[in-house]
């Protein structure tokens, strides 16, 4: 592995680089896109256990090994054609290295890549995003329970936590979005073994790590006394809170949100009902973002605030043009 690569294993350079204060100049909303394009020619490979485990060892490592080189090509054509539009975030598939902590199939980066050019390609995704100033990050998969009440599903889930934390690194990302997970025994309970959980984690996942309110279980007035504690930012999702409301505003969690990433730039959620608001479940998401469902209180921030929208980068180039007018006409 060129020593370029492998010092980017080890240490957080270039990846907290987006810990420092961002240079804007006026305040704005950094708009994201989470994990696909809808017209780009862009697509990021998968893989089953139930394929690989029908390979031999040296065809399962070449299948494999190719997946993580044309993953990696995708991410840097993800970064650039996001550039292209002006969208300021993207967020990336949390399976970018696919089925790398399976208890049968899984493997590091490492066991593919003899020679580091697929490290080299990570890195060079990530330089390309710090330079075009797209903010890159991972939400990993509702499987990921860091409070469960079986020991080998935490397990499981610090595992999966590490491995995307270490392509995080790789490429700079600088948050990784978790929800608080099951709510079994209460949510004092739930919270308690969240905190638990939480502190097995190593470094490079530690320092990304954020929690994000969910739609049923955790609101941000159960979350935030915990990630003020452990100095974990807070995740607002605005959707999930209309969904699952709390004691406080919209404008007072966003308020109590911000401190919570200190020095970083805040990361919110934002997305509309597929049935409205009327709807007989409000919960499923919308192919575009409802202009009244861009909080006030949003107006005004440097933040970033992924799109989660059925359309992808149409709904995020939408809003964002949107955006743009109503702020120009003082809301």
């Amino acid at each position: 592995m060129p020593e370029c690569a492998a010092s980017v294993l080890h240490l957080d350079r270039p990846a907290l680089r987006h810990r420092d204060p961002l240079p804007v100049t006026e305040p704005r909303i950094r708009w994201g896109l989470c994990c696909q394009f809808l017209d780009a020619p862009i697509r990021f490979r998968t893989a089953t256990h139930r394929y690989v485990a029908t390979l031999d060892a040296v065809a399962r490592r070449t299948y494999l090994t190719n997946i993580a080189r044309d993953n990696a090509a995708a991410l840097d054509a993800a970064v650039a054609r996001c550039a292209e539009l002006g969208i300021g975030a993207f967020r990336i598939n949390s399976q970018i290295l696919p089925l790398a902590t399976h208890p049968q199939s899984g493997y590091t980066l490492a066991d593919l890549d003899d020679d580091g050019s697929i490290a080299s390609a990570f890195v060079a995704a990530g330089e390309r995003a710090r330079e075009a100033d797209v903010r890159l990050s991972f939400h990993p998969d509702q499987f990921v329970v860091l409070n469960s009440e079986q020991e080998r599903v935490v397990a499981s889930s610090v595992m999966e936590m590490e491995a995307q934390a270490r392509v995080a690194e790789l490429v700079g990302a600088d948050v990784l979005t978790l929800h608080g997970g099951g709510a079994t025994g209460g949510i004092p309970a739930a919270l308690e073994r969240l905190e638990r959980g939480v502190e097995r984690l190593h470094a490079a996942a530690r320092i990304r790590l954020a929690l994000e309110n969910d739609d049923r279980s955790f609101t941000p007035e159960a979350l935030l006394p915990l990630c003020e504690r452990l100095g974990v930012p807070l995740v607002y999702d605005v959707h999930h809170h209309r969904c699952n409301p709390d004691g406080l505003s919209i404008a007072d969690a966003t308020a109590l949100a911000v401190p919570t990433w200190g020095r970083r730039e805040p990361h919110f959620h934002l997305s509309s009902p597929r049935e409205g608001w009327g709807g007989a479940d409000p919960r499923p998401h919308a192919d575009y973002i409802d202009p009244a469902d861009v909080p006030a209180a949003w107006f005004g921030l440097t933040t970033t605030v992924d799109v989660e929208a059925k359309a992808k980068e149409r709904a995020v180039v939408r809003v964002m043009e949107e955006a743009t007018a109503t702020s120009r006409e003082g809301r």
